[in-house]
């Protein structure tokens, strides 16, 4: 096949308007990040266990999968405080409660326990205060009615609960969903 100059300038164009696309009027990753080139640093403070029960590793734990996380999805630099983006909070629910009653005979009794985790997050973004928020993040999951509370805090779904909080903030904050 024969390319004429015209096919060549159309070509041309086409690919000028994607290239146009794809730059867009802000910086765009492939983790879904949204962050300003002027950004380069994030500090993340210690969460606080303010919830009043739950496991005593809790808040440390939430605070270092939580840098990780952010070191993992973006090429932002940890430092220990006043960083471009700031992040803060405090774990202020951890609640075990039932999820589901089932009756038996005359007996009202759970079917099913819910744990519920709520965190709430300040973040700042010094470059761009538009993009601050404080909000409360939350996650859940049901338990057997037979689980005790205390082998619940060393089960995996804990985890899970906390890392589906931590990618709501990420994706709240930082990838602006």
């Amino acid at each position: 096949m024969i390319w004429s100059s015209s096919n060549r300038l159309t070509n041309w164009l086409l690919g000028g308007f994607f290239l146009f696309l794809l730059a867009g009027c802000s910086v765009y990753s492939f983790t879904g990040t949204n962050i300003d080139p002027e950004v380069k640093t994030i500090s993340i403070a210690t969460f606080q266990n303010n919830a009043g029960n739950g496991p005593s590793f809790l808040a440390q734990r939430f605070t270092e999968d939580f840098k990780d996380y952010f070191q993992r999805n973006t090429t932002l630099k940890l430092v220990p405080r006043d960083g471009d983006l700031q992040f803060e909070g405090a774990i202020t629910a951890y609640d075990f409660a039932p999820a589901a009653i089932q009756r038996e005979g005359n007996v009202d009794q759970a079917g099913q326990n819910r744990l519920t985790i709520q965190v709430q997050v300040k973040f700042v973004n010094t470059k761009d205060p538009l993009q601050d928020l404080e909000q409360t993040f939350q996650s859940s999951d049901n338990f057997s009615a037979t689980t005790d509370i205390t082998t619940i805090n060393n089960d995996p779904r804990v985890r899970v609960i906390t890392n589906n909080i931590i990618t709501d903030v990420f994706n709240k904050s930082v990838a602006n969903w």
